[in-house]
């Protein structure tokens, strides 16, 4: 059943960093991150590997390692059904517990290391509803079968009885979006929710994700390095790079007309029928150590159109560039008018 529709966002996400302990140092993974999200709304998080996508979602669903092994800052205001608004991030860790899988979900990457191998997929999905609704088993298995039919796993009577092992990766990670959706969360964050699936399945998946979505009424903060899925599903994209946010808005402006060199290489690296040789274009290079950053901005070693002034000078701060459009970059303007040095592609590997 749908959420009535909230005033203001169902989460608002300010002023995030995330910093983990090394030896008596804090090494700083998450740069102040902020965004909101809407009710019904899709936002996708893109970016490398190691860019911070996961480390943010962990940290605002408060699963990261506690103090001192992990510094968090900011807020995460999340709008509950009741319409109070809670920061998740200072609340008890017995109040975080209650609202966790209930007014906020997380879908993981890969559902065999979720799932429990030593337990029904019935058991594990009633779990939820046990704690959060006070059902009795009985109930909360018959509850847990809907969800499953409503996931589109047939023979869902029998599926309960079943194991993890004994289902195929593209059911075990739809029995991870039964558990996630057991308590109507008004927003659920799906971190890679397709990677391990191949792609008929990944459509499926998305398919009933956006289905579930406009039936309930969530809000989707949806996690991947995966530009296709990206404008198959969402309505705004944020793009992260070295822990901080480098290009944010729309979908459509951020795919067709990317301002920050970073996301054109990302996008430019997406594989295509018509590359000549099967070529493959790949960005140089690899995220930074976030222990020894560069100076300025933290593409520049990896970036074409980089100048030492004024690309080494500082870190560029997040500036609207166009009304929505959001970008991380000096030299955006240049870039968008041809006059950059450098191709706007970075090199082909084959």
């Amino acid at each position: 059943m749908a959420r009535p529709a909230p005033t203001g966002p169902v989460l608002d996400v300010r002023g995030l960093s995330v910093g983990f302990a090394d030896g008596r140092a804090i090494v700083p993974a998450v740069h102040d991150v902020g965004f909101s999200l809407a009710a019904g709304e899709t936002l996708a998080l893109v970016g490398e590997s190691g860019s911070g996508k996961s480390v943010t979602s962990l940290a605002a669903m408060r699963l990261l390692p506690p103090a001192p092994r992990t510094r968090v800052t900011g807020s995460a205001l999340l709008r509950c059904r009741d319409g109070a608004v809670r920061d998740l991030l200072a609340l008890p860790d017995a109040a975080m517990r209650r609202l966790r899988g209930d007014e906020i979900a997380m879908i993981f990457q890969e559902p065999m290391t979720s799932l429990n191998p030593v337990h029904r997929i019935g058991d594990q999905i009633a779990e939820g509803l046990r704690f959060h609704r006070g059902l009795h088993r009985r109930d909360a298995l018959k509850r847990a079968e809907g969800l499953i039919e409503r996931v589109g796993i047939p023979d869902a009577a029998r599926r309960l009885r079943a194991y993890p092992h004994e289902l195929s990766g593209g059911m075990r990670q739809r029995v991870m979006i039964a558990m996630a959706l057991g308590c109507d969360p008004a927003v659920l964050i799906a971190d890679e929710p397709t990677t391990a699936l191949d792609v008929t399945v990944q459509a499926q998946i998305l398919d009933l994700l956006k289905g579930l979505q406009r039936e309930t009424g969530m809000g989707l903060v949806f996690i991947t390095h995966n530009l296709g899925v990206v404008a198959e599903i969402a309505d705004r994209v944020m793009v992260m790079y070295a822990g901080r946010i480098v290009e944010r808005g729309g979908v459509v402006p951020v795919m067709t007309e990317p301002l920050m060199p970073y996301t054109r290489g990302l996008i430019a690296s997406v594989p295509r029928l018509d590359l000549r040789g099967g070529d493959m274009v790949s960005i140089p290079g690899t995220v930074p150590d976030p222990r020894a950053p560069p100076p300025g901005c933290a593409f520049a070693p990896r970036c074409s159109h980089a100048l030492p002034d004024p690309c080494d000078a500082a870190m560029p701060a997040l500036d609207e560039a166009r009304a929505g459009h959001l970008v991380r970059c000096r030299r955006w303007d240049a870039i968008a008018a041809g006059d950059a040095r450098g191709a706007p592609v970075p090199e082909v590997v084959s």
